[in-house]
């Protein structure tokens, strides 16, 4: 019994010291996000300018739905409500319950998920560094900002989803990619690839649809915004998991190779 106790007690211990470690590499990251958006540019001019740029290029692609998704969140209160919370929420609420969960209960999965959110992340904040592009509720007409609009009801100020009185903490230029839609993006991939059950996984993906449609509605990104934060997080999922696959293959290539004994 004395053995049996002294064994728990250490994967106890074990276990405590490995999700300690998890909690610190989101608490990394997280200030690291945070730190990007002190350290970015504000030159709102420049950042003006690269969003002319981003809608040009959506007028040549015919992807230019800005406007017509935003009145349509502008002359619906519910729905103009209700998107405010569910961008001011859902963005940090569903992407830590899914990583605890993988970590709880997919625990080989949960390394590749984490894996992939840290590496498209750090994507993300690159570009937030080195070319700050302005989203379209700070280009102005014919563009609203919706949660400007709806922040007597909720605890967001006019400065994106920021709690209000901490606008100042918000870099209100890092639209391009948008980590909004690449985070639900990722939700997505990260349970279907766990194996639950289909009404979740079906779920999830509706969850990433919303949330593309949702940035786009309440005037905080571009199209394109959404499709390359989409597109980071799917290629670098995959970029990850094709090489923890190439590396299981080697080290199941070294466990095949037959040890030979010498001849005494």
């Amino acid at each position: 019994m004395a053995v049996d106790a002294r064994s728990g007690l250490r994967t106890a211990r074990t276990q405590l010291g490995r999700g300690a470690r998890e909690v610190a590499l989101v608490v990394v990251l997280y200030v690291a996000y945070s730190a990007s958006r002190t350290l970015a540019s504000n030159d709102a001019v420049a950042a003006h300018e690269r969003a002319l740029d981003i809608l040009q290029l959506e007028e040549a692609l015919r992807l230019d739905w800005e406007h017509a998704i935003n009145q349509v969140f502008v002359h619906t209160e519910w729905l103009g409500v209700g998107a405010s919370f569910f961008y001011a929420t859902t963005h940090y609420i569903v992407t830590v319950v899914v990583l605890v969960w993988l970590y709880l209960r997919r625990p080989t999965e949960y390394l590749v998920a984490r894996r992939a959110i840290v590496a498209a992340s750090i994507c993300g904040l690159a570009c937030y560094l080195l070319m700050p592009t302005a989203p379209p509720r700070l280009v102005g007409a014919p563009y609203v900002d919706v949660l400007a609009m709806h922040s007597d009801v909720g605890w967001w100020g006019a400065d994106a989803s920021a709690p209000r009185g901490l606008g100042h903490l918000t870099n209100e230029l890092a639209a391009f990619p948008s980590l909004h839609a690449g985070w639900a993006l990722w939700a997505a991939i990260a349970l279907w690839r766990a194996g639950v059950p289909a009404v979740v996984r079906y779920g999830t993906a509706v969850y990433a649809v919303l949330m593309s449609v949702n940035i786009i509605g309440t005037g905080n990104h571009w199209v394109l915004d959404a499709v390359v934060g989409c597109a980071l997080v799917a290629v670098t999922y995959w970029v990850v998991v094709l090489l923890g696959a190439r590396h299981q293959g080697r080290v199941a290539a070294r466990e095949a190779v037959p040890t030979v004994v010498p001849r005494p």
